[in-house]
């Protein structure tokens, strides 16, 4: 799946974190060759937990890890980021959050999707493809765009 990937552009990472289509599990440093800054991501933090959490309630440890798998270990959330992000979608009222009792180890914080959050989700998810497109367009060369048919 990474070597298919690896040939795509910046933009496909985010499309690629933020899509449930992808199951399997990449390899690591497959999207060494992308240069993603995290500017082209840091828009999109608040989709990208949102994501994570529909799958199921998890702590913050926990959905960092799975953006670093889904992205070979290319890219991760800097912790401050991480939290700054869920206080900010917990106030917004699209997750709430809960301790965990964990009998052995430190106590968990753990962060569900609320209903407003699936709603936030899904109006984000059809914001990203929206711009996916446009962007698309704007990038495509004349060239591609005849051979295209678009």
């Amino acid at each position: 799946m990474c070597k298919e990937i690896r040939t795509k552009t910046r933009i496909n990472l985010i499309t690629l974190l933020l899509s449930e289509a992808y199951s399997k599990k990449p390899m690591k440093g497959e999207y060494e060759n992308m240069s993603i800054t995290s500017d082209l991501i840091r828009g999109h933090t608040d989709t990208i937990i949102l994501a994570r959490l529909v799958d199921g309630d998890n702590y913050g440890y926990e959905i960092n890890k799975s953006i670093q798998q889904r992205t070979c270990g290319d890219y991760e959330l800097k912790e401050a980021t991480l939290y700054t992000a869920f206080r900010r979608l917990e106030q917004a009222g699209h997750i709430s959050s809960y301790w965990g009792d964990e009998n052995t180890g430190a106590r968990r914080r753990y962060y569900s999707i609320t209903d407003s959050g699936r709603d936030t989700f899904t109006h984000l998810i059809s914001e990203w493809e929206t711009a996916k497109k446009m962007i698309d367009n704007l990038i495509k060369t004349e060239m591609e765009a005849e051979k295209n048919g678009g």
